[in-house]
């Protein structure tokens, strides 16, 4: 954060638009002040020269401040500033008038010099001033407006300052074409900058609805296997209450096909959670560089994923699904570059991109890494099922994420099953000692 490159890095790609956008208006009060003030200089005695010098400054600083309230005004943090319009308006008349009469023109006829900084501020500060006005408003019927009366009265005051007669429709013509160009500038740049954030919002919407869809999807699966189990569990525990209390034996029964169909929909949820998670290596690969190429970032892919086994796949798609979404939500990288070296006592996945997170503490391995988040905290619970390891940290302006897993694992991590829940984890013993009874009513699939 220290460095200046730091700071424009920390910066959304719509909150760059606006600081751009922002400091071009800031330039143009600046070049006003350079353009229009400093030739006043030696074209009139030294007083009249600094007066108009610093009046022109100061029309250029309240052109700076109504430009920065709205902008305020057209991202909605700011009411719209009327009174700051009306000020500049009147700040743009006065510093126009004012500025010619202290040229000279209207006292005796003026010299080339004089004339030539005369027309230099009527037109120069009517056009800037337009422009700026132009920013606080939305109408383009307002605008237009604006300029022509800018244009119509410049022309019009040009003759009681002194100015030639043929200068008159010049000078109108002069600003009709210098603020109709500033205002364009003006009312583009609020087109631009809004389009950006809306493009913003709409992709933050589009994964909002991508989740959303997810979390439906899920939630039928498991709708649809365990909506039909709990409605025979309970009828059958209802059936087996009632028993229990003539003092009928199949009541024991009824409990037992209750415990039986527990167990199934245990296993059954179990199947749904495992396919859930499940990830495949290729498809995410192939995912990964579509989303990353469509949002304007250079991936490369080297490597294949072909016949590893399906943990290791599904672990490992899963490190590139969040490194992704790393790359896509904390920063605005350039190029990303996937590798995936396969040997024969392991498997190496590779994830690089050319833009370091600002948020950067101490790694894993000593190196950098993000602070915040439990992203990689889930990677490296994922990979240590599979015996792997993740390394994540940022070297040389690059942020690199490694993933190593052996593909001869432990003989504690050898069976392809999945890992069984604690006892009692789940709400229900592992094993029954009672054996199954079938029972007509206990289809478990649905």
């Amino acid at each position: 954060m220290g460095r200046p490159s730091g700071w424009w890095r920390g910066k959304s790609t719509p909150a760059k638009v606006e600081t751009y956008t922002r400091w071009s208006f800031h330039f143009f009060a600046l070049l006003e002040a350079i353009s229009i003030g400093l030739p006043v200089f030696g074209n009139m005695p030294a007083a009249r020269s600094w007066a108009v010098f610093l009046l022109v400054c100061g029309h250029s600083v309240c052109c700076a401040v109504t430009a920065s309230r709205a902008l305020d005004w057209t991202r909605g943090t700011r009411e719209q500033p009327r009174g700051t319009l009306l000020a500049l308006a009147a700040s743009t008349c006065v510093t126009a008038v004012v500025g010619a009469v202290l040229s000279g023109t209207p006292w005796h006829p003026a010299s080339d010099g004089e004339f030539l900084v005369a027309s230099s501020l009527l037109v120069g500060v009517t056009a800037f001033g337009t422009g700026t006005v132009a920013l606080g408003t939305r109408d383009r019927r307002r605008m237009t407006y604006v300029v022509l009366g800018a244009a119509a009265g410049a022309g019009a005051l040009s003759l009681p300052l002194g100015f030639p007669g043929p200068a008159a429709p010049v000078t109108a013509l002069l600003v009709l074409l210098t603020a109709g160009f500033l205002t364009f500038t003006a009312a583009f740049s609020v087109w631009l900058l809004n389009a950006v954030y809306e493009l913003d919002a709409a992709r933050e919407t589009r994964a909002r609805l991508a989740v959303a869809e997810e979390r439906l999807r899920f939630g039928r699966d498991l709708h649809d296997v365990m909506g039909r189990n709990l409605a025979v569990i309970a009828l059958k525990s209802e059936l087996a209450v009632q028993l229990a209390r003539r003092g009928r034996s199949e009541a024991m029964d009824q409990m037992t096909e209750v415990q039986r169909i527990a167990r199934e929909s245990q296993r059954e949820v179990r199947e749904v959670l495992r396919g859930y998670r499940d990830a495949d290596l290729a498809n995410e690969l192939a995912g990964s560089q579509g989303v990353l190429t469509a949002a304007g970032i250079d991936c490369a892919i080297t490597g294949t994923a072909a016949e590893l086994p399906a943990q290791v796949q599904s672990a490992l798609g899963w490190v590139v699904r969040e490194a992704t979404t790393n790359v896509l939500r904390h920063g605005n990288a350039r190029k990303c570059a996937l590798s995936l070296r396969v040997t024969r006592e392991r498997v190496t996945l590779t994830v690089e991109n050319d833009w370091v997170p600002l948020e950067a503490g101490p790694g894993p391995d000593g190196g950098s890494g993000p602070r915040r988040g439990s992203g990689l905290v889930g990677l490296r619970e994922r990979l240590e099922e599979v015996d792997g390891v993740l390394r994540a940290g940022a070297s040389g302006g690059v942020f690199r994420l490694t993933a190593e897993v052996p593909l001869r694992p432990s003989p504690d991590t050898r069976s392809d099953t999945p890992v069984k829940p604690a006892p009692g984890s789940d709400g229900a013993p592992r094993e029954s000692s009672v054996p199954p009874v079938p029972h007509p009513m206990s289809e478990a699939t649905p």
